[in-house]
This record gives structure tokens, C-alpha cells and sequence, in this order.
């Protein structure tokens, strides 16, 4: 990539191109239309400096300079608002330009842009054409630029949709190389006005780019059938099958990936289709690839504008014995940096840190999504619940700031959050009934919120929370007037008259809840009251906000918020909580929250927590949380004197537990407590939001964490706790994680009753050590060894 700080702004480096696109030659058939070539040619004369393309668009493409590609990003141009915002990539060329004529060519697909998206598959979301802008420049003028004196016509690629996958007939590949061919190829329609002419969307990447990050190959292949072959990966992943060996000439291949096998030993998708609310009928599941060979040795079949969610892929057609050199599983997601790391002596929790890690591998895919196979959306409450699990593993800082900044583009003008961001529909309606009903859901519009501090805390940009403030202060606008608007039919039926506090209880609209709970169905009925649950969050956002606008210097929103959130606590503790520490509603999660979000006074908390626990223990010593609150249910237990239990639960099995999953050979985390039973699959088996547990073992058994609410002087690992809590028979347990001033690493071990912790704290860090005896110490950059008897 060029160095964008040498760039021209991307308005100036466009303002000659136009958007041009493919002439469709054949009826635009959702999951079916073909990738187009699209191709010009320019003259270069070497001594004119370095050579710079800038280049986005509509849709997926590939781009290609006298037959070499260039760079090594995949799904470009990513995943944004694009109506608001529009990724432009710059690379320097030079190095692949010959001395006279040369040939841009680009390979480009329906992407996110118009291809299928969502549960419910629909496509055409953000508009009903693919299109593409380019410009070649040098010190010395404007090379090229998309014209319509460009050409275009149908590729090898007779089908691309990232979720119905991708079809390439080999018979019909060649890159037009030389631009000599004039076969089959049709000028292109130029775009103008509307979408095409709001160059002011245009944004240079802030995040890393979706890349291939690691190759798999099979752990075993089986024949369960004539003419079918399963490879087993061993991984559930996203990305992709590499396969080198295509058969005679003619043959049709078929690939089809999965998360599991039926009883036969065959690939099932059964458990990732998605529904069509408005038919009542489940949809395909997609991911389906084909290759027609053209039978000539080197041939390689790589679908690059799909992805799949998959550990197995069944392969249809070809005769000829595969061996594990012929196949590939190609791992592909956000090219982020690793910054945690996590071992202990039990190998049981080892594996369920890399499977939580792998599932956000595999859900880190431009957009934090909630799945990689059904729905691919990036679901606001997902990573709402995982951010800081995920920020402890990896670097999200620029991945999570570009989100963001979609989060922002797509909120409506009343404050209301989307589920989903990107959001097919924009910043308003859908006229899809239930997709409008959920926006603005507690928990999930929340990540407006709380995914800003949670980046604060860990890398203390400024900037970026000053960035996000007003997409903050929009939503808990839009919470605040929602509770204080609406009183929810069942308590105006048993109380007529309403109390002054009601004004601050959100009981009111549709809300997801704390959904998917242990044996209890999805119910999404807009007349349930989840109060409880919207009121508390309204309560922890409004005062995240008012920490926010301290920060950032704002002392009347400061105190604005701070009152609102005073009030928002006193209706609360009014409404569900009562002298003894319990609570109207009974459920682990509305406990594990209250707790959690500071609901409770801290007189009471005592009482609250050992309440927690009795609910857990009158459930069999099983954890009953659901998708808000599993997540802290661990650190909840810890910090309120039950580490035992804590312990309890992270080592139980069976259903619903963590290792319960692994033993029933989970490789990443499911979206249902009960994934996969004797009777089959359901949901996703890639589903990260109850692996945000995995924090618990950076923060307390490992012991690394971060202040709470910290000022500006505490964030990004200025001011560290050590803190380790052994437990659960572990004898030993390491962490590190690199922070922005350099690695931090707790490890400690237990012999023959004696605690010894050796910690690494990089220079330009504070850290106070707490031992499990109670005694504290601090802790200058270096390293230091503590002791215990």
C-alpha cells in the first residue's frame, strides 16, 4: 500500500475518474450473477517517479496491472456505510509497470455491496449495480482513469455471492493480459449523479485489511459415498478451500461447507439456515462453490469473492482420489496483530481460550459479525458483549474505530442504533417489520456506548473517544426520551397511578432481552417487559457518558448525564430491588448485571451476590446466564468473594457449560449453550458472544487488568493491577499482553502450597500488585518476582 500521508485527498486523487459499470448481459439473478472484467490500457514511461492507483468500489474487485495483481487485500473495498462512507485503497504500481503499454485490469463481484446479506439472505441492500472509480497518477499527471473508454465483459467467475459462494469455469479463464482481445467485450455504462456524485464519502482505510492469514491442511478424508469426498480441517474457521486438482476437462466440482456431519458422515447445513420471516420457511444455506475444469495441469481452483464459515467441506464430482496435498483450508479475516497470550496447567481451559480466540478469528472478517456462515452481520450487540474479551487477544483499536465510524453513519436521527452495522437499510427504515421493531434494543444500541469506552480504557486515544462522543450522547438521548415517553401496559394495569420514578424506567419498545438463556426459547415479543434489563442499561450508559464528557472536557454534559444517571439508578433500585438485596425478577443474569453495571449498593452487594450464587447453586451448580451476561458471570463471582464458584463453573461440563461444548468437539464457540446434541446441530456453531468468559482468565486468573473507569492519566495500561486469583486446582498460569508502552506479562505457579508470580512491566507503566494473601506492593517497569507461603 502507499503511504497515505503523502497522498492527495481522495476527492482530488477521483476528481477526474467516473464510475463505470459491466454491461449485464445476462438477467441479474441474486447468489447467481457472474464477476465482470473490466479493462483499459495507458502508457508509462519509466523517469516519470513512483506510480499511484487509487481505486473503490461498489461491489468486490480485484485489481490487476499487465495480468499481476496487486497487493495482497482481499474483499476490497471492505464492508462500510457506504452511502457515508467509502474505503479508497492506494498502491504503488510501479514496480509492476513496463516501459509503453499497459494493461489495469479488474475483477469485479456484487460483494457486500448488492449481494445477499443478513438472516433473512436478501440482497441488492446498499443498491442494484456493482461500479468502480479509478485513477493512475505519477509527480508527472494523471496516467488513467476509468472512463468510458473502458471495456468490459463476463469472467471465468459465472457466479460470485459471498454467501451462496462462487462458481469458476476454467474453459472461459483468461486475464486479459495484453488488451489486444476484442472478443466479448462491450463498452461500459458510466455512472453519474446521486451516489456516483457524493465524492465526500470517500475514506482511506483506518483498519487492517482482510488478508489470508494461515493455511490448514486435512486432519482426515473419507469417501462416505461414490463420487464424494469429506475433509475434516479440524478448525472451524472463515475463509475459504484451495483445491489443485481439477480433473479432465468438463469435470464439475462441487464444494460444500459446513459446520457438521450428519449421521452418514456427509456435510450438513442444516443447523446455519437462515428464515424468511415473511414466508415462515427456512432458506438455503449457501456456501456452495463449483469449479469446471478446463483440464490444463496448474490450474487452482481459490475462490476469493466468497467466504465461508467451515470445518468440513464436501467435494462433489471429481472422480480422481484426493490426497491432503490436492486441498487447502485458507484462513481469512482482518489481518490484526496478536496481543495476548494465555497458558495455564489445565490443558481443558487452555483449549477453550483458543477456541474463544478462534471464534473471534473467525468473526473478524472486515466487520466484527456475530457468524461467518448464516447471517455475516455485524451484529451491534455482539461485539458489545466481546469487545474487551477480544481486545486483551488482539489489537482492535483501528478495526473497532472503523466500526465505529459505521455505527455512526447508520444511527438514526432520533438516537436509535441499528442491530446491524453496516446497515443495508442506512440511517432509517427498512420497511422490513421486524428488522425496524429490533433497532434501538437495549444491549445491543448500547455498543454505541460502551464499545467507545471499552477503547479507551485499553488504548486511551482521545481523539477517537472525542470522535465517538456524539453517537454516544444521540443514544442515551434516544434511551432517556424512550423511558421517559412510555409505561408499560402491564404496570399501568397494576399501578393506574404512575410514580415519579417511572419516568426513568425503560419498560417500553421491543428489546432482545438477556436472549438465549439456558433452556429458555427466543421469544423477540415486543410486549414483554425487559425493564429491568433496558432501565440498567440506560443506567450504565448514561454514566459511561458522563465519565466520557469529563474526559473530553464537556463539564455541563458532564454533570447532564451524571444526574440522569443518578436518576435513571434511583428508578431501578425502586422498582427491582428490594431492602434484602434480591430482586423482583430472579434470573442469574438480572443478578451477574446488577452487580456487574453497579445497581446495587454496596451495603447490599454482599447480599445480592449470595443470591447469585444460591440461584446457581438451585440450578444444579450450572451457570443459567444467556448472551448479555455471560460474559461477567465469572468476574462478577471473583469480585464478590465466590472464586470458588467461579471456578466451579468454568471447569463444569455437560449442558450448559464452556468445556461442555469442547467435549462435545466444539473448535470455537456456539451460538446455543446446547449446539449440538445426540439429535443434531442447531444455530451457529461459530458465535463468539459467550466466549467473552474469556477475559475472566487474562483479569483474574492471570491477573492483568485495567481500571475500571479510568482517567486520562490510568488508560491504556498506564496504571495496571496485578492481581492473580489461583484456583481450581491450577498450579500454574501465564499472560501477557503487548500494550501500546510494551509487554506486560503475570505468570505464576503454585508448589507444594507456596505461590510464587513473576510479572514483566514495561517501562511507562504504574502497577500495584495484589497477592492472594492480601498483601499489595508496587511495582516499577522491570521484572519482579513475589512470594507467597
Amino acid at each position: 500500500m502507499t503511504d497515505h500521508h503523502s497522498q492527495p485527498s481522495l476527492k482530488a486523487a477521483l476528481r477526474d475518474a467516473s464510475w463505470i459499470s459491466p454491461v449485464e448481459t445476462q438477467p441479474s439473478e441474486p447468489g447467481r450473477r457472474p464477476a465482470y472484467w473490466l479493462r483499459s490500457t495507458f502508457e508509462w514511461v519509466p523517469g516519470r517517479g513512483r506510480a499511484t492507483i487509487h481505486a473503490t468500489a461498489h461491489g468486490l474487485y480485484e485489481l490487476f496491472i499487465n495480468g499481476s495483481r496487486v497487493g495482497d487485500e482481499e474483499l476490497t473495498p471492505g464492508f462500510t456505510a457506504y452511502r457515508k462512507r467509502l474505503q479508497v485503497h492506494a498502491w504503488d504500481i510501479t514496480g509492476l509497470l513496463l516501459d509503453g503499454a499497459n494493461v489495469i485490469s479488474v475483477l469485479l463481484s456484487d460483494g457486500w455491496f448488492r449481494g445477499r446479506h443478513g438472516f433473512e439472505r436478501r440482497a441488492d441492500g446498499f443498491g442494484r449495480e456493482t461500479a468502480f472509480i479509478a485513477s493512475i497518477t505519477s509527480p508527472s499527471g494523471t496516467l488513467a482513469v476509468t472512463d468510458k473508454l473502458w471495456t468490459s465483459r463476463e469472467s471465468h467467475i459465472t457466479h460470485a455471492d459471498l454467501m451462496d459462494g462462487q462458481t469458476i469455469d476454467f474453459r472461459r479463464c483468461s486475464e486479459p493480459e495484453d488488451g489486444t482481445t476484442t472478443d466479448g467485450w462491450l463498452p461500459v455504462a458510466t455512472r453519474h449523479g446521486g451516489l456516483y456524485g457524493n465524492s465526500e464519502r470517500y475514506v482511506r482505510p483506518v483498519a487492517p485489511a482482510v488478508r489470508r492469514i494461515e493455511e490448514l491442511q486435512p486432519v482426515s478424508i473419507t469417501h462416505s459415498a461414490p463420487g464424494v469426498t469429506v475433509v475434516d480441517f479440524g478448525q472451524n474457521i472463515n475463509g475459504w478451500v484451495r483445491l489443485t486438482e481439477l480433473g479432465p476437462e468438463g469435470t464439475r466440482t462441487t464444494l460444500r461447507h459446513g459446520e457438521v456431519l450428519d449421521p452418514a458422515g456427509l456435510v450438513s447445513t442444516e443447523n446455519i439456515r437462515a428464515f424468511d420471516f415473511a414466508t415462515k420457511t427456512p432458506l438455503p444455506a449457501g456456501q456452495v462453490d463449483e469449479v469446471i475444469s478446463a483440464g490444463h495441469p496448474g490450474d487452482v481452483f481459490e475462490p476469493r469473492h466468497t467466504t465461508h464459515g467451515f470445518r468440513y467441506v464436501q467435494i462433489e464430482g471429481l472422480t480422481s482420489q484426493l490426497s491432503a496435498q490436492d486441498i487447502t483450508a485458507v484462513v481469512v479475516h482482518t489481518d490484526l496483530t496478536r496481543t495476548g497470550t494465555f497458558r495455564c496447567s489445565d490443558p481443558r481451559i487452555n483449549a477453550l481460550h483458543d477456541a474463544v480466540l478462534w471464534s473471534f478469528r473467525g468473526n473478524a472478517c472486515d466487520v466484527p459479525t456475530d457468524c461467518p456462515q448464516r447471517e455475516r452481520s455485524g451484529f451491534t450487540g455482539d461485539w458489545q458483549v466481546f469487545v474487551d474479551t477480544a481486545a486483551l487477544m488482539f489489537d482492535v483499536s483501528g478495526f473497532s474505530t472503523k466500526w465505529l465510524k459505521d455505527l455512526a453513519a447508520d444511527q438514526w436521527t432520533d438516537g436509535r442504533v441499528p442491530t446491524v452495522v453496516p446497515n443495508p437499510a442506512g440511517a432509517g427504515p427498512s420497511g422490513n417489520f421486524f428488522e425496524d421493531l429490533a433497532t434501538g434494543s437495549a444491549g445491543w444500541g448500547d455498543a454505541a456506548v460502551f464499545v467507545p469506552w471499552s477503547l479507551w480504557r485499553a488504548y486511551g486515544d482521545k481523539e477517537a473517544l472525542a470522535e465517538a462522543f456524539p453517537s454516544m450522547r444521540s443514544w442515551v438521548d434516544f434511551a432517556a426520551g424512550a423511558a421517559a415517553a412510555g409505561r408499560h401496559p402491564l404496570r399501568a394495569a397494576a399501578r393506574l397511578a404512575p410514580l415519579p420514578h417511572e419516568t426513568f424506567l425503560w419498560d417500553t419498545g421491543f428489546h432482545f432481552g438477556e436472549w438465549l438463556e439456558p433452556d429458555t426459547p427466543p421469544n423477540p415479543d415486543p410486549s414483554r417487559d425487559h425493564g429491568i434489563v433496558a432501565t440498567g442499561y440506560l443506567y450504565r450508559s448514561a454514566e459511561l457518558l458522563a465519565r466520557t464528557a469529563g474526559v473530553l472536557g464537556e463539564i455541563t454534559a458532564a454533570a447532564h448525564y451524571a444526574s440522569l444517571a443518578a436518576a435513571v439508578l434511583d428508578a431501578w433500585q425502586a422498582e427491582y430491588l428490594d431492602q434484602d438485596g434480591r430482586l423482583g425478577e430472579e434470573s442469574q443474569g438480572h443478578y451477574v448485571r446488577a452487580l456487574a453495571f453497579g445497581l446495587v449498593p454496596e451495603k447490599l452487594a454482599p447480599l445480592t451476590a449470595s443470591r447469585l450464587v444460591e440461584l446457581v447453586r438451585l440450578n444444579g451448580n450450572r451457570l443459567g446466564t444467556g448472551f448479555l451476561s455471560t460474559g461477567l458471570l465469572l468476574p462478577v463471582l471473583a469480585d464478590h468473594g465466590y472464586l470458588d464458584v467461579a471456578y466451579q463453573l468454568l471447569l463444569s461440563t455437560g449442558t450448559p457449560s464452556w468445556l461442555g461444548m469442547l467435549d462435545a468437539g466444539a473448535t470455537t464457540m456456539w451460538e446455543w449453550w446446547d449446539g449440538v446434541t445426540a439429535t443434531g446441530a442447531r444455530g451457529s456453531l461459530n458465535h463468539y458472544s459467550k466466549g467473552a468468559a474469556g477475559s475472566f482468565l487474562y483479569t483474574h486468573v492471570a491477573g492483568i487488568r485495567l481500571p475500571e473507569n479510568p482517567d486520562s492519566g490510568q488508560t491504556a495500561y498506564r496504571t495496571v493491577t496485578i492481581a492473580p486469583q489461583p484456583g481450581g486446582g491450577l498450579t500454574s498460569a501465564r499472560a501477557t499482553v503487548e500494550t501500546v508502552h510494551g509487554r506486560i506479562t503475570s505468570a505464576w505457579t503454585v508448589e507444594h502450597g507456596a505461590f510464587a508470580l513473576r510479572i514483566e512491566i514495561p517501562e511507562g507503566v504504574t502497577a500495584v500488585v495484589s497477592m492472594p494473601d492480601g498483601t499489595s506492593h508496587n511495582a516499577p517497569a522491570g521484572e519482579h518476582e513475589f512470594h507467597t507461603v
